[in-house]
């Protein structure tokens, strides 16, 4: 079922924001991948599946920073040759701030398994003359 993100409602449509092939550098000493590692392209990915429903809503492109990442369990560990898919999904949207659920699957040999997920919350900023202001994510002349 999917919404219209300018509603601020969710969306069930799954969006593939990052596939990755896990490396040997980003192991940790037991061989698996470091979480920092698996963390960041949460970051990343939620970052790009925002952008994915703001351009798709037809709102400004305008920059977006991480505020928040909740609930982040390691069901699995991740694995050097890894396939990793990281899929995001809309939450909410609020006045300045967007909100992606980002699963993240590996690829084993033709079985899907789940490694973890997250929520991501970004937030619509004024970067001009160097401030952070929060700043109406569908832009100014929106109601």
């Amino acid at each position: 079922m999917s919404s219209d993100p300018a509603e601020g409602k969710p969306n069930e449509a799954r969006y593939l924001a990052i596939k990755v092939v896990m490396m040997p550098r980003d192991t940790n000493p037991h061989g698996t991948i470091f979480g920092g590692v698996v963390l960041s392209y949460i970051d990343q990915a939620g970052a790009v599946g925002a952008t994915h429903e703001i351009r798709r809503a037809g709102w400004p492109d305008q920059p977006i920073v991480t505020v928040a990442m909740d609930s982040v369990e390691f069901h699995r560990p991740v694995f050097v040759g890894d396939m990793v898919s990281f899929w995001t999904r809309l939450v909410r949207v609020g006045k300045t701030s967007i909100t992606m659920r980002v699963d993240v699957e590996a690829d084993r040999r033709g079985e899907v398994a789940h490694l973890t997920e997250a929520e991501v919350t970004y937030v619509a900023v004024d970067l001009a003359d160097g401030g952070r202001r929060p700043v109406p994510l569908r832009g100014t002349a929106s109601p």
